[in-house]
């Protein structure tokens, strides 16, 4: 029996080392990891997308994706014959976005965002801000792979402007209910983990690995 191939799109910036600790059967699943490349001048999401989609060398593949990385597997879909699609920590269409979002799309506000400081985590880590923050800045740093300021820039913007009204029904959601970035009270039809942030794929592996691959085998 051939193995069911499947498919990991990491979050905005992030490296695939994210899903180190996501262990699947071996005898029946084959992972295979994405990373983000630079988007070429005035790409759009949906060029991206069917750009990525090129990376995948199975046929009828399962896609998950996590944060912007769910958005990307959702818009690559329309042009790959996927088993199933499954996001992580992300969202099914803008009307699942929280307000601040849909104000920074109307003023331009994400425009401000500096994301030179978030391509050099290192040289704001020197700023002593405690050590809870300081340790997350640290992961941030590890798992930080695109410091593209150009690549940044796209990116949030594309999150910011993503025009998906409707949802597709069958996209499988596991979200958690302390999610800061994704308020579960916005999002519609998901699995909830409980006390799961938005960096679930890293604090709550063990979940994921016990469950994930019931979900995609359903």
């Amino acid at each position: 029996m051939s193995k069911i191939p499947v498919y990991f799109m990491p979050g905005l910036a992030a490296s695939s080392l994210i899903f180190e600790r996501i262990i699947l059967p071996e005898a029946i699943f084959e992972m295979v990891l994405l990373e983000w490349e630079i988007p070429l001048d005035n790409e759009s999401l949906q060029e991206y997308a069917k750009r990525i989609t090129q990376k995948i060398t199975h046929p009828n593949p399962v896609l998950i994706g996590v944060s912007f990385g769910g958005i990307l597997v959702q818009e690559m879909s329309k042009f790959i014959d996927a088993r199933k699609i499954i996001v992580i920590s992300s969202a099914k269409s803008n009307l699942e976005f929280p307000r601040r979002m849909k104000v920074a799309k109307t003023t331009k506000a994400y425009k401000l965002i500096p994301t030179n400081l978030l391509a050099n985590v290192e040289s704001l880590a020197q700023f002593s801000f405690g050590a809870k923050i300081n340790q997350r800045l640290q992961m941030y740093g590890k798992f930080l792979r695109v410091r593209d300021k150009r690549y940044l820039d796209w990116a949030v913007e594309q999150v910011v402007l993503w025009e998906r009204t409707v949802v597709d029904e069958s996209v499988v959601h596991i979200h958690g209910d302390a999610d800061e970035v994704f308020p579960i009270k916005h999002i519609q039809n998901c699995i909830v983990v409980k006390s799961g942030t938005h960096a679930m794929i890293l604090t709550k592996y063990k979940w994921l690995n016990e469950n994930l691959s019931k979900i995609i085998l359903e």
